[in-house]
């Protein structure tokens, strides 16, 4: 049973039919070997089983076969030039057959010099060189007169052609063995190239044949192998190529990744509208009383949002809506009217944010409506003392509090609602999923509202959300005027300094944000603490810091006296990267701004611009810039629409960096690249609601087998996950 409530189980409903046999929600024996631990292998063992654990195992469990299999190599070693030592390019790999015809180990038994062996061919000649290697080894694996073919860089020094440490010295046994081309793959320390090549060969060998889950016709148009060949032709390339992501077999993996995340989404979504909710129906009253506190009108994206997300909550169905906006588009708002509609109908709200600051922010911003309305707000975080948080709890659950804001906080097993209706998660892919389920699960039939200033690309969108509705703001409140957005050389660091102080004998607040709290000499990042000092000797106490490792009441009088007007300029890390709202700062200064992704200079640069001065946004940087680095910051300089900057974020650096899902939860790829592979996330989200329309039970020969790419995946697994997005 435990195993069929992990699948799909809720606290208030389950949407997989209990009275089936168990046996159809287990995995199929058939896939066991391939979740067998990878240190069962021959030759791996228990302590690179460690090692291989801490590369691949995902959270506390151990790395599996599977997962050795899915570790795709990220380039190839070229050994297939063969030339005769005259015609032998210099500085690329090349494997060389050659007679030894000298030793010649540095002078003095225990001399420190290099060991260098002569070795011919009919062409010339040329030295092998060894450092602190052992003689007698030498002299075994290179005896006089022997052929050998040796596989390494060969370069010119003082010369003479030399070669560096081969990479392998053979016989014509070895030689057989040699790979044309190798795969590499990512390490860890103390695993070796050869332990991941032998790990994944013996993985091979146990992998039995698998039903082919692909519609037929379509594998054939495209020419694609089955799974398993496909697999051997990346870890066993023949040609560099064979494991570009445009390849055969690289697209044939991809596409399997993604029809599993695309079935499972659909099959979510279909399950939770079967779960049903309960309708929240009211007339509007509360959320008209903080329309017309308002100094301003609605736009026409957030009145479009609201009345959506209106329509979800009157449903039987339960709501998961996905509120994308670009930063100043108003998503709060849209959130407030929301809570506003459930507790006109007598209901609870509760609005989760990642930071104690943006979540002390929410309840600031949001007292002054929720008063005009009557709403009774209340915040619990973690920094509560607990008298405050005693009292806080008791009044959630005598129903004494209708919208609590909260951070992470609000999901522990001690806060109960007397009725919560609405859960609203603010920049939800900081959360895991875990997290927005116990959130959810705090009431009955709760309906959940998720929100993000990341404006995310329509693939990602797809992929990570697509067994949700959505909703997107793409216009801003009327009067925000465009920030001046200039890229300017390190170089000119006095300049601007000097420029700050025209700026703040007019009042503007000044954000200066740095990539480091402490100095990183390898990276040659400016500190923000050594920022600050410097700073300080042109302003005083005009300058105040703010970063992650300071302590959370530390950070928030920081916060508080830049939003008085105490200090004009906040010099901090990136921890004010997201949501944090003071209208009168009006210039952003991003130091080594080529060293942030597009997605994050955009939140950082949206920090400014929310009130009636002139705003403006400095990107400095260290030169030279990089290709990708310098598109970035044309791109800044181009354009403030945050869908361009995400679909160019994503062609630029990958999904994994868009959202943050290394961090989060969010189902990240191992075999798809979306930056490549976009075109097929929509075939096979065509193709995965196709196949459930046609059999949503996936009883058919080619349901059975999606069965088993479910499983393969960990869809299985994820699926109650998914239901939170």
């Amino acid at each position: 049973m435990a195993k069929l409530l992990r699948f799909g189980h809720s606290a208030h409903g389950t949407w997989l039919n209990l009275r089936r046999p168990l046996s159809q929600f287990m995995r199929p024996a058939l896939l066991n070997p391939l979740f067998a631990p990878l240190r069962a292998l021959p030759g791996v063992g228990p302590k690179t089983g460690k090692l291989f654990d801490r590369l691949l195992a995902q959270g506390p469990e151990e790395a599996r076969v599977r997962d050795a299999l899915f570790h795709l190599p990220h380039s190839t070693i070229d050994r297939r030039s063969r030339p005769k030592i005259a015609e032998a390019e210099r500085d690329i790999i090349v494997t060389l057959e050659v007679v030894v015809t000298e030793h010649r180990p540095p002078p003095g038994r225990n001399a420190r010099g290099p060991y260098r062996v002569l070795v011919e061919d009919e062409t010339g000649d040329m030295l092998l060189v060894f450092f602190k290697a052992n003689h007698d080894w030498i002299e075994r694996m290179l005896p006089l007169g022997a052929k050998r073919w040796v596989s390494g860089r060969l370069e010119l020094w003082e010369g003479h052609l030399q070669m560096v440490h081969p990479d392998r010295v053979l016989d014509e046994e070895g030689l057989k063995k040699l790979p044309p081309v190798e795969p590499v793959y990512g390490l860890t320390e103390g695993l070796y190239q050869r332990n991941v090549q032998k790990a994944v060969d013996a993985g091979m060998e146990r992998t039995p044949a698998l039903p082919d889950w692909l519609d037929p016709a379509y594998a054939r148009a495209r020419k694609w192998p089955g799974f398993l060949e496909a697999l051997r032709a990346i870890h066993h390339p023949q040609k560099p190529e064979d494991i570009d992501p445009r390849a055969p077999a690289r697209q044939r993996l991809a596409f399997d990744e993604l029809l599993a995340n695309q079935l499972a989404l659909v099959m979510v979504r279909a399950r939770m509208k079967k779960l049903g909710g309960r309708a929240t129906i009211s007339q509007g009253l509360l959320a008209q009383k903080i329309a017309d506190a308002l100094p301003f009108t609605l736009t026409g994206a957030q009145s479009g949002a609201i009345h959506d997300i209106v329509q979800d909550l009157a449903s039987e169905e339960r709501m998961l809506r996905l509120v994308q906006g670009d930063v100043g588009s108003g998503k709060t708002l849209v959130a407030l009217m929301a809570m506003a509609h459930v507790v006109e109908a007598g209901r609870q709200a509760a609005m989760m944010a990642p930071t104690e600051i943006l979540a002390r922010q929410h309840y600031e911003r949001l007292g002054p409506l929720c008063d005009a309305a009557g709403i009774r707000l209340g915040l619990l975080t973690g920094r509560d003392k607990v008298g405050e948080r005693n009292r806080t709890l008791a009044a959630l659950i005598a129903g004494e509090i209708d919208i609590v804001v909260g951070t992470h906080a609000l999901f522990q097993e001690s806060v109960a609602f007397r009725d919560l209706a609405l859960a609203v998660v603010d920049e939800q892919h900081r959360f895991g999923v875990h997290q927005r389920l116990a959130l959810g699960d705090k009431g009955e039939a709760v309906d959940i509202l998720v929100m993000t200033a990341t404006p995310i690309p329509r693939t990602l969108v797809l992929t990570y959300f697509g067994d949700m509705d959505v909703s997107v703001l793409r216009e801003k409140p009327a009067g925000r005027a465009p920030i001046d957005t200039r890229a300017i050389p390190i170089e000119r660091l006095e300049d601007v300094v000097r420029g700050l102080s025209r700026a703040l004998a007019s009042g503007a607040r000044i954000y200066w944000v740095c990539p480091l709290v402490e100095e990183n000499e390898d990276l040659d990042l400016a500190a923000a603490g050594e920022r600050f000092e410097l700073l300080q000797q042109f302003f005083g106490d005009r300058v105040g810091l703010v970063h992650g490792q300071m302590k959370g009441r530390e950070k928030d009088a920081a916060m508080e006296a830049f939003q008085r007007g105490e200090t004009q300029i906040l010099v901090a890390t990136t921890v004010i990267e997201v949501g944090v709202d003071v209208p009168e700062a009006s210039i952003m200064v991003i130091e080594h701004a080529e060293r942030f992704g597009l997605a994050q200079l955009h939140q950082l640069r949206g920090r400014v611009g929310r009130g009636s001065a002139k705003s403006s946004c400095l990107l400095l940087y260290k030169s030279p810039l990089g290709e990708v680095a310098r598109a970035r910051l044309e791109i800044m300089r181009e354009t403030e629409d945050g869908f361009r900057i995400a679909e160019e974020d994503l062609r630029l650096r990958g999904e994994g960096e868009v959202l943050g899902s290394k961090q989060s939860g969010a189902p990240g790829f191992k075999l798809a690249q979306l930056e490549f592979h976009a075109e097929l996330l929509a075939a096979a989200r065509d193709d995965a609601q196709l196949i459930f329309g046609r059999d949503p039970e996936l009883q058919s020969e080619r349901g059975q087998a999606l069965r088993t790419l479910l499983y393969l995946f960990g869809r299985d697994e994820a699926a109650k996950l998914l239901q939170a997005g």
